[in-house]
């Protein structure tokens, strides 16, 4: 019988949620709702929609290989030259072409702990080494992880705002840290969920693009532009970076009706202006009843909240509100991340959760 190596048996692969559908089927319940994947209750632009129908009629056609009309739109409306661009099939591809393309077997990615888990993956998958870093009041500890750096670092992963608590690290914060960056480590900033943030100090990466740093900025269309279903997503960083990722990216990565809605999502800046307001109120809504309730959370920047119910309560807690129709995210042993919806979603969210603490 053929065996993988060690680093790949040993992988904990990542646990995918079931069909809606399928969960109600199980439990025999109706009208579940899903806030578990962080996903734009919203939808994706209309006019996005209607270039995904437009596309379906040259399906028999293999996509554009560069993206050459996406990444048109996108240089002008980022400011940036269309060789600092490369898209993937979602940003999840783009960092494994990062690891792939500069992890050897033995090398070392310095991570926050807890943050996206696909990124452990990724470089255990290469056979590298993870050097995780404790969050500090649920945010990146950006001193600490520059202190871990060693001469096998190759890559730093900072996912801001992070994924699973929300919360960002700011422009001060981010100086501090590129100056202890050495020459020849990359810094992998995973803005994923940038589109939602307000605050004033969030850091802006590009700053450190335009003065040529060693940085790969990485974006999604599946969060504000409610595009999951098509997985696409964008890095953008110096064009010498950019070229070494291309030599490992497969041809025709990106669809054509991902490729079509993309560029219309851009455009419409209207759309993507009433996803962030309604997310905005949905918060506010739900961080006063969180506090009614009496629960412990993480203020986010982004489209989900970190919730914390108790020691080794998670699981039963999802448990008890997926039999009420809701589903969430368990986040380890004693918290969970809950998406934010549409408001009749959120008040359905928020009447579980009561029962399921009690």
């Amino acid at each position: 019988m053929i065996k993988a190596p060690e680093h790949i048996s040993s992988i904990k692969p990542y646990v995918p949620g079931k069909p809606v559908e399928e969960l109600e089927r199980e439990l025999g319940i109706s009208e579940s709702v899903k806030l578990a994947s962080n996903e734009n209750p919203m939808g994706p632009s209309p006019s996005a929609v209607k270039a995904i129908r437009n596309g379906l009629k040259t399906l028999h056609r293999y996509p554009d290989g560069n993206c050459y009309y996406l990444k048109d739109v996108l240089s002008k409306k980022l400011r940036v030259s269309s060789d600092q661009i490369l898209f993937g099939n979602g940003s999840n591809e783009i960092i494994e072409l990062a690891v792939r393309t500069f992890i050897n077997p033995g090398d070392e990615a310095i991570m926050a702990h807890p943050s996206f888990v696909v990124y452990s993956m990724i470089v255990q998958a290469a056979n590298g080494k993870s050097n995780l870093v404790p969050l500090r009041d649920w945010r990146h500890d950006l001193d600490a992880m520059a202190s871990r750096i060693t001469d096998r670092t190759r890559l730093i992963f900072i996912a801001n705002p992070n994924n699973p608590t929300g919360t960002i690290n700011t422009m001060d914060e981010m100086d501090r840290f590129v100056k202890k960056v050495p020459e020849g480590v990359l810094i992998v900033v995973d803005e994923a969920y940038s589109e939602y943030v307000d605050a004033p100090e969030y850091a802006d990466s590009f700053t450190y693009l335009r003065a040529s740093k060693e940085i790969l900025i990485l974006r999604t269309f599946s969060k504000i532009y409610g595009l999951a279903g098509l997985r696409i997503g964008y890095g953008v960083a110096q064009a010498s970076i950019i070229q070494e990722l291309n030599k490992v990216r497969q041809p025709f990565n990106v669809n054509s009706l991902a490729q079509a809605a993309a560029i219309e999502a851009l455009r419409d800046d209207n759309h993507v202006k009433k996803v962030k307001q309604m997310n905005t109120r949905g918060k506010k809504f739900l961080y006063r009843e969180l506090k009614n309730l009496g629960v412990t959370f993480v203020p986010s920047e982004a489209n989900f909240i970190y919730v914390v119910v108790g020691e080794n309560d998670a699981e039963r807690v999802y448990n008890k509100m997926l039999k009420l129709g809701v589903i969430v995210r368990p986040m380890g042993p004693n918290s969970i991340r809950i998406t934010v919806g549409l408001q009749g979603e959120n008040k359905k969210l928020v009447h579980a959760l009561g029962k399921a603490i009690t």
